[in-house]
């Protein structure tokens, strides 16, 4: 039972971090009601990303385009644990 559970949590875990990575550039104009939840949110991501971005720097795709290595390294992180659970 409580297996299932963290599976769940890891893959609420997967989905928030999408959710997160799509709104963050767009956090000044979300509602009041999901604002909180953004701040909640970001709360959480935030430090780990920042843990991870010392780790890994931006990827250099082109001219001025980056990709953010700390989110793929956590969502793979994640994809590992919940695989490594089943």
């Amino acid at each position: 039972m409580i297996a299932v559970l963290i599976n769940i949590i890891i893959l609420l875990a997967i989905i928030a971090l999408f959710v997160y990575s799509k709104l963050t550039p767009h956090k000044d104009r979300l509602s009041s009601q999901y604002r909180k939840i953004f701040d909640i949110c970001d709360k959480i991501f935030n430090p780990v990303l920042n843990f991870f971005r010392k780790i890994a720097k931006p990827l250099q795709v082109g001219s001025g385009i980056a990709v953010d290595m700390s989110q793929i390294i956590l969502l793979m992180l994640l994809l590992l644990i919940l695989v490594a659970r089943l």
